[in-house]
């Protein structure tokens, strides 16, 4: 692995561990993040799931880019794709992809199981 790709996984790893059990305030996502798409969707996952957890159980480099697989987690206070809040603890998996430049994320792509977790809001 070239220095590049080690820089960018201690970058996501970091930015997983500053993250997680936190309040995502604009300027946390501000040190780690230039990708406006990704501070958006942050927001509205935590204006329904405050101060939720991502976990990374599989962190790969290659230069520039980070992929993980990661496992969601949190307690449902804010309102969710339609579905009020229901104060249930919930987790789902996710894939997701980050372009690092700069030391930051620039962009972001993410595959998650949102079916699973609307499902375990609706039981």
């Amino acid at each position: 692995m070239n220095s590049v790709a080690i820089d960018s996984k201690q970058l996501i790893q970091e930015y997983f561990n500053d993250l997680s059990g936190q309040p995502k305030t604009e300027k946390l996502m501000d040190r780690y993040i230039s990708d406006p798409g990704l501070k958006e969707h942050i927001r509205v996952a935590e204006a329904a799931f405050p101060e939720y957890e991502l976990i990374s159980t599989l962190l790969v480099a290659e230069s520039d880019l980070v992929a993980g697989r990661c496992t969601f987690r949190g307690v449902h206070k804010g309102e969710f794709a339609g579905i009020q809040p229901t104060g249930k603890r919930v987790s789902a998996d996710l894939i997701i992809f980050y372009r690092i430049r700069e030391s930051k994320i620039a962009e972001h792509w993410m595959q998650m199981d949102t079916r699973d977790l609307i499902d375990q809001l609706s039981k």
